[in-house]
């Protein structure tokens, strides 16, 4: 499998190349690009200063998504392979939440992926974000993935 949840703190740099070294060996000589990006928890939103979030999931279903995003990044672009390792639970400002690493022959097809993959991920995964504020008040981000919406 090519999807990861984590329920604590993780290293993108670290799962990434553990990734590599242990999938990649068949595509030595193959890969011309390596794209990553990895998105990392903000301390404001919405006007608003955020401390922290607790990020839910759906058990199951969420990496099912994540597994079909991945897949159609591979058959929409030239992607030799393709990674996802999302956070959950309690997550900090400055902490990773999500990293996504595509390896491709060609530079254009590696940044292509990996950009349909994020936008994808943020509108079709199933997670929920419940937020923080340095106010002490906690809230449930409205924007979150279409069809999948929490009772707010």
């Amino acid at each position: 499998m090519n999807v990861k949840i984590c329920t604590h703190d993780f290293n993108p740099w670290q799962e990434v190349q553990t990734f590599q070294q242990s999938q990649l060996g068949s595509l030595q000589g193959k890969i011309g690009a390596t794209c990553l990006f990895v998105g990392t928890m903000r301390d404001f939103n919405d006007g608003h200063d955020v401390k922290g979030m607790h990020l839910e999931h759906y058990p199951g279903m969420t990496e099912q998504q994540l597994e079909k995003i991945l897949n159609d990044s591979i058959a929409e672009f030239s992607v030799l392979q393709a990674f996802i390792v999302h956070r959950v639970g309690d997550i900090f400002p400055d902490e990773p939440i999500v990293a996504v690493a595509v390896w491709s022959s060609h530079r254009g097809d590696a940044f292509d992926a990996c950009r349909l993959i994020m936008e994808d991920l943020k509108s079709k995964a199933p997670f929920w974000k419940k937020e923080l504020l340095t106010s002490g008040e906690a809230r449930w981000v409205k924007k979150n993935t279409t069809g999948y919406q929490k009772d707010l």
